[in-house]
């Protein structure tokens, strides 16, 4: 029998899907890691189950302890989730202008969720803050700081990089996504720079973060605002100090919008924000590279965490976005 043991076990190995209408638009092959289908739901299982395991490894997390992070959602839901599994108490403090469904969620799944105003990093009440202050104060606590614990970018460096490499073959020209805590990109771009540095490695940065112009011109500088969530942020984080990224394409809420609708209707892939970034990325820089080049891309979360909002046209107009017809 082939069997995964558990809802651990079937975390990663998830499918490279080929894009086949934006293969044949661009001429060449752009292959989406569906993270999607993670048992909980998006990209931010791995990262939670490294974060974990770490813990349990150095024995700063035992029986029947507290799991404490700072999330957008999708890294608290993973959390939730293996917490559920391994019997600790898990605690999320998420700032309260995420998706309902989040939330929602998050409590469903067992965790105490603790909604705060979003505040930017420099502020002592910014969520990332108070969850470390929490950890600090409960006996048994760990904080998993999913920004700056390197067994985030590790565990994609263990996994989801070699399984790219594997599923394409070797033949992949360029590795594209956007990033929050910086991971996943992290991970991925140590992985397949030293199996062929000629990989182009690009980070994908919606408008509101700093990183674009950090990757670009070496200055942290943020401009505008986006509906995304999760991705994007104003600091260098340990996760991503000295990654070798080779460049960085910004896009803006309308043309992710626009992606998310395209790949529901024409690949049928209910996905959220950050994937129509990301495949949107793919596309200019399949456009940049020219016909016969592979890029890869990941499709991070599942649109219903997102319904009421990036499927909603009266919110769309209210955020002065055009909802496609």
């Amino acid at each position: 029998m082939n069997l995964r043991e558990g809802f651990i076990g079937a975390i990663g190995n998830t499918p490279l899907i080929r894009l086949a209408r934006l293969s044949e638009e661009t001429g060449c092959e752009i292959l989406a890691k569906a993270e999607f289908l993670n048992p909980g739901g998006s990209v931010k299982d791995r990262a939670a189950l490294g974060i974990i395991e770490d813990a349990e490894r150095s024995g700063r997390l035992r029986p029947r302890g507290t799991v404490v992070e700072g999330t957008a959602g999708n890294t608290g839901i993973g959390l939730a989730h293996i917490c559920a599994v391994r019997g600790y108490r898990c605690i999320i403090v998420i700032p309260d202008n995420q998706s309902p469904e989040k939330l929602e969620l998050l409590r469903h799944l067992g965790a105490e969720v603790r909604a705060v105003p979003p505040k930017p990093y420099s502020d002592p009440h910014n969520y990332q803050k108070i969850a470390g202050r929490v950890a600090a104060e409960l006996p048994g606590a760990i904080w998993a700081n999913q920004f700056d614990n390197t067994a985030n970018r590790e565990i994609h460096y263990r996994t989801t990089g070699p399984e790219i490499w594997r599923d394409t073959e070797g033949r992949i020209d360029a590795f594209v996504c956007a990033t929050g805590t910086g991971g996943t990109l992290a991970g991925v771009s140590r992985y397949l720079k030293e199996h062929n540095a000629a990989v182009r490695i690009v980070l994908a940065d919606p408008m509101g973060s700093a990183l674009y112009h950090w990757v670009l011109d070496g200055e942290l500088l943020a401009e505008g605002s986006s509906i995304t969530e999760g991705i994007g942020t104003s600091r260098v984080t340990a996760n991503l100090q000295d990654t070798l990224i080779d460049s960085a394409l910004r896009i803006d809420d309308q043309h992710c919008i626009d992606m998310v609708y395209r790949l529901l209707r024409e690949e049928g892939l209910f996905v959220g924000s950050s994937s129509g970034i990301n495949v949107s990325a793919a596309v200019r820089l399949a456009a940049d590279l020219g016909p016969g080049h592979t890029v890869v891309t990941l499709l991070c979360d599942r649109g219903g965490l997102y319904a009421r909002r990036l499927f909603n046209p009266n919110w769309l107009r209210e955020k002065g976005l055009t909802p496609p017809v």
